[in-house]
């Protein structure tokens, strides 16, 4: 009899559901310049804009009740007015600071109706300068809180995803071209169209007021930051530019020459790129980034440079959409990637229809809202938003035939280039 009853006690046991507790520093600030910070740290400090709003977004797989709470740092006999809406549903609360430590701020139980993604949204309602708290975590319990899923790591932004393109084997890819579309434009997000084994090749949102076309190749070696520890034999070097293309160093990234051209280019309108490899020699080869300027009507160089260690063509060919900023790695990113051919070394384009999907560690269960499809005729990529669903690692999709091959792509000759 004791030992059935100890068996239901640990049965029941496993049915309570632990208390979760979501990090501040998972949380985004929208919007993100309201003076307020956010670090792994110290969670979020200086918060004392109302029109500034701190969100969590989180996977709920269970419905019922689910009792949601904020634990946060006031000086003492200090007071914040908060409000948290969850599922449509809004719930105040007064918070009041204690010397000893942090307070828990209950808001109460919210109603979830169904499973699936859910924004959590605190506001302060204090007057403006007055410090609404330290944020130190967001405190979930209930039945709704069973198996639901948060990103806990301290990196909030979307994952990378990834388009692979095939080769035929034993090809000589003089050439790649893909025509590209930004659907979506937040700030620290990066469209790569043209991708190969040593460079990548697109467009990027720096700020609100800063687009560039971006064209950049990586050194031989294996340094991973620093471009002052790579040698002379294993660096790349800059051929030619055009008129208003920036170049110089990178890292962080590998290391490599990098070139950049501020443009505005416009979401909604599609740009074309091409990048072009020729072997010097046996260890050489000089690869080129082409863009086709919409306002004067050709195409331009953005810049080529010749690649140590090499001597081949072409090869590991891929597009991909990065964030490449946290802080706002909750806003939805897509663009499409449409009309691909490579072309072979005797000068004959061929036309790529088919593509497969991968992405970055933090795609594999961090942050599962990225995706690969075809829309409109045309591959597309779209990753952060927290929408429902996800497209599995190494699927494989299919466009249509255009059978418009880039016939008007015929450049001059690079200098010292035979």
């Amino acid at each position: 009899m004791i030992r059935r009853f100890l068996i239901l006690v640990a049965a029941l046991g496993s049915l309570v559901q632990a208390e979760v507790r979501v990090p501040a520093h998972t949380a985004y600030l929208e919007p993100g310049s309201g003076g307020a910070s956010v670090s792994e740290r110290t969670g979020i400090t200086r918060w004392n804009d109302p029109a500034q709003k701190v969100l969590w977004f989180g996977e709920i797989k269970a419905t019922g009740k689910l009792e949601c709470a904020v634990s946060l740092k006031l000086p003492a006999d200090a007071v914040s007015k908060l409000r948290l809406t969850v599922a449509g549903q809004s719930h105040e609360a007064t918070a009041k600071g204690d010397a000893t430590g942090p307070v828990s701020v209950k808001f109460g139980a919210y109603d979830i109706a169904k499973a699936g993604y859910q924004r959590f949204e605190l506001v302060s309602l204090n007057e403006p300068k007055t410090p609404a708290g330290e944020i130190e975590a967001l405190l979930l319990d209930g039945p709704a809180a069973a198996d639901m899923h948060f990103n806990l790591k301290p990196r909030r932004n979307a994952a990378s995803v990834h388009l692979a393109y095939p080769i035929p084997q034993g090809a000589k890819v003089s050439a790649f071209y893909c025509e590209m579309t930004g659907i979506e434009d937040p700030v620290a997000t990066y469209y790569m169209a043209t991708g190969w084994h040593r460079g990548y090749f697109g467009m990027q949102v720096n700020s609100a007021t800063e687009r560039r076309i971006i064209f950049s190749v990586w050194d031989s070696g294996g340094e991973a930051v620093d471009r002052k520890k790579v040698g002379e034999a294993d660096r790349v070097t800059l051929v030619a530019k055009s008129e208003g293309v920036n170049s110089g160093d990178f890292g962080n990234e590998g290391t490599g020459g990098h070139s950049h051209l501020k443009y505005p280019w416009k979401t909604g309108e599609m740009q074309r790129f091409v990048v072009t490899a020729k072997p010097v020699d046996e260890t050489h080869t000089v690869f080129a980034g082409y863009w086709f300027h919409p306002e004067n009507k050709e195409w331009m160089l953005i810049s080529s440079w010749r690649a140590p260690k090499d001597g081949g063509w072409l090869r590991g060919l891929y597009s991909f959409s990065e964030n490449f900023s946290g802080s706002n790695g909750h806003l939805p990113r897509k663009a499409l990637y449409g009309n691909q051919w490579l072309r072979t070394e005797d000068g004959k384009w061929h036309e790529i229809t088919t593509a497969s999907f991968s992405h970055d560690p933090t795609g594999k269960a961090d942050r599962l809202d990225r995706f690969m499809g075809v829309e409109g005729g045309q591959f597309f990529l779209s990753h952060g938003g927290f929408l429902p669903g996800f497209t599995k690692y190494g699927e494989k999709f299919s466009r249509p035939e255009t059978g418009k091959a880039p016939t008007d792509f015929n450049p001059p000759p690079l200098p010292g280039v035979k």
